[in-house]
């Protein structure tokens, strides 16, 4: 789950991180009398889960409550890439001498966290990665030693940050690892991190994604999740039980499996198609899952042709094209339907799907000519 901006440096707060002062406000004149109550000069800053919020206009220095309520009654209700704020966050505006950025997530390869430190903050770190990769100090840190103070020193060291700097960062940095720890993050990120011309070193953004598979040990966690955004077609997965990601193309994928999502993805990018979306029914392939499956596939409009993508393992081939044969009686699919299905049982699950094969619901042996057939079929949709 990813928090606004405003909830993760309230989470940050929780563990001593510092921050600017400030609120989140709903209204214009909720937006003022926080100004008002903090101090001006103030930055009145879009929440949205989204980059790019200065560009488009959601990130404004206000210098009086007139100044305020003008850039609020803007902000509010404005579309930053196809999200609408709702709220914005009212800050004490800083004065900045320099940028950093600091963060720690899971590096999976590796099995260990990754922290990673720059100079150049306030840019996409990923830009700075591509131009300029030395610019980064990265260290790898085993979950058993965790983050040691003369770690942290010797990272803001190599990573070059100002020396009037680097003792405040040090410490904000074995902060940020308890936080990114014991707050049960996948990502704890800083960006800009700053120092300001009177020598403090504190969070300007946060960025913080919480691991969904911890929720039960943070019963407070249901303040951030009532305020999440999701799309309408994951809203519906959701209150499915199904795990699945919308994208922006015209092919709607059904795989059991993560991995095998994944990878159907992958292959329907290969044949020169465009993913509709990720979603994995998990282990089983039975007839109420792949109904709700496709109900989810088929509420999404742009989605031309449904690739189902299913190995049997311990579900048997028959039971999964059983499953499927019923599950298309009970919802209307306007887009053809492709079914790749191979494992246990394959051949007797192939015959049960070849009577009802037709030019709408098509049975293909490999996964790769499957792709590539409701790719065709998609295509041929939209001419």
């Amino acid at each position: 789950m990813d928090l606004y901006e405003y909830q993760g440096k309230q989470y940050f707060a929780r563990f001593g991180i510092p921050t600017s002062p400030g609120a989140p406000a709903d209204t214009v004149d909720e937006a003022v009398a926080v100004a008002d109550r903090i101090g001006y000069p103030v930055v009145v800053k879009a929440q949205v889960k989204v980059g790019g919020r200065g560009k488009a206009g959601g990130i404004k220095l206000a210098g009086d409550s007139a100044e305020v309520r003008a850039h609020a009654s803007a902000i509010l209700g404005m579309d930053i890439k196809g999200h609408t704020v709702g709220r914005v966050w009212i800050e004490r505006s800083s004065d900045i001498a320099h940028e950093y950025y600091a963060s720690f997530t899971l590096d999976r390869s590796a099995k260990k966290h990754l922290c990673m430190v720059s100079a150049k903050g306030g840019v996409d770190i990923e830009e700075v990665a591509a131009t300029d990769p030395g610019a980064i100090a990265r260290c790898h840190i085993d979950p058993v030693d965790g983050l040691t103070a003369d770690t942290a020193a010797a990272l803001v060291a190599e990573a070059g940050l100002h020396e009037e700097a680097r003792a405040q960062a040090a410490e904000l940095l074995v902060k940020l690892y308890t936080c990114y720890v014991e707050g049960d993050c996948d990502l704890a990120e800083i960006n800009p991190l700053i120092l300001t011309t009177d020598g403090r070193v504190h969070a300007l953004d946060a960025k913080v994604t919480l691991d969904d598979s911890a929720a039960f040990r943070h019963p407070e966690w249901e303040e951030f999740a009532a305020t999440e955004t999701l799309d309408p077609r994951e809203r519906l997965a959701k209150e499915k039980g199904l795990q699945y990601v919308g994208l922006d193309g015209f092919v709607g994928i059904i795989a059991n499996g993560a991995g095998l999502a994944m990878s159907t993805c992958d292959v329907v990018e290969q044949v020169g198609g465009k993913p509709a979306n990720f979603l994995d029914i998990g282990g089983g392939a039975n007839a109420a899952q792949m109904a709700n499956a496709l109900e989810v596939i088929s509420s999404d409009e742009n989605v031309r042709a449904i690739f189902i993508n299913i190995f049997g393992g311990i579900t048997r081939g028959e039971e999964v094209a059983n499953g499927i044969v019923e599950a298309l009686g009970r919802v209307e699919i306007a887009a053809p339907i492709v079914i790749r299905l191979d494992g246990t049982n394959a051949e007797e699950g192939r015959a049960i799907l070849a009577g009802r094969a037709s030019d709408r619901l098509v049975s293909v042996p490999t996964m790769i000519e499957a792709a590539r057939r409701a790719t065709e079929l998609a295509q041929g949709a939209t001419r």
